[in-house]
């Protein structure tokens, strides 16, 4: 069986920087596997994202997702990938409705027309619906708490099938019925869709609990993944 995520002895470096962030990095993810990744601040986690995602180029090994080779212009791997970035919260005034910001996920697959299809409309309902955000459909996203934001970035995986799912930090500054709702909801739209996922976190609780295994990254290289010390390695 070919692993969804795949990285041999990956090493990374930021332009303008002069240490590499990723320092001989392997790593692996199965299929409908949820590996977190947890960390200090500064250790690399984010940077794994970025690098399966082909959003930022290694300087030397090899990364592949779903048995591929990812580059920077992977846009057909990308289409299979939702990624949720750190800190991506809409201000007040973004004038957005969410059903259009989930719809706008439909086109990730690679369609070529601008216009939305009967079929995109019924993946938005269907999306909307397995989160339980369907009356907040016609609301600016701008005007959602951060839990309601996650939510929304969740139905927007759901709405473009993705088979990998890549989440960084997607609990962080919410509060704790409101991280026990998302991490719900991840383990709810894995099974869905017979996703793999990648989870950056650097605190212990529910997202973690709902890990298949952890791996632990300092200084920019792993140095313990393992099933049993999943709620650990975040603890240190």
């Amino acid at each position: 069986m070919v692993d969804v995520v795949s990285l041999v002895d990956v090493r990374a470096l930021y332009e303008g920087e002069r240490h590499a962030t990723l320092c001989g990095v392997t790593f692996a993810v199965s299929e409908a596997e949820q590996v977190a990744v947890t960390g200090p601040n500064g250790a690399g986690k984010t940077t794994i994202l970025e690098v399966i995602n082909g959003l930022l180029p290694i300087t030397s090994g090899t990364v592949r997702t779903f048995g591929q080779l990812v580059a920077p212009g992977s846009h057909r791997l990308r289409a299979r990938i939702a990624y949720v970035p750190q800190n991506l919260f809409f201000p007040p005034d973004t004038p957005f409705l969410v059903g259009d910001v989930v719809l706008a996920a439909r086109f990730a697959r690679g369609r070529r027309s601008g216009i939305s299809s009967a079929e995109d409309r019924r993946h938005v309902d269907r999306s909307l619906c397995a989160v339980g955000i369907s009356d907040l459909r016609r609301r600016p996203i701008g005007r959602l708490s951060g839990g309601q934001q996650r939510k929304v970035l969740l139905a927007r995986a759901v709405a473009q099938q993705a088979e990998l799912l890549l989440l960084d930090e997607p609990t962080a500054n919410l509060d704790p019925e409101a991280k026990l709702d998302v991490a719900l909801l991840v383990t709810q739209i894995r099974q869905e869709l017979s996703a793999a996922a990648v989870v950056v976190s650097h605190e212990s609780g529910p997202l973690l609990d709902a890990s298949d295994r952890a791996a632990r990254i300092e200084s920019g290289r792993i140095v313990e993944s393992s099933l049993e010390n999943l709620v650990a390695v975040a603890a240190h």
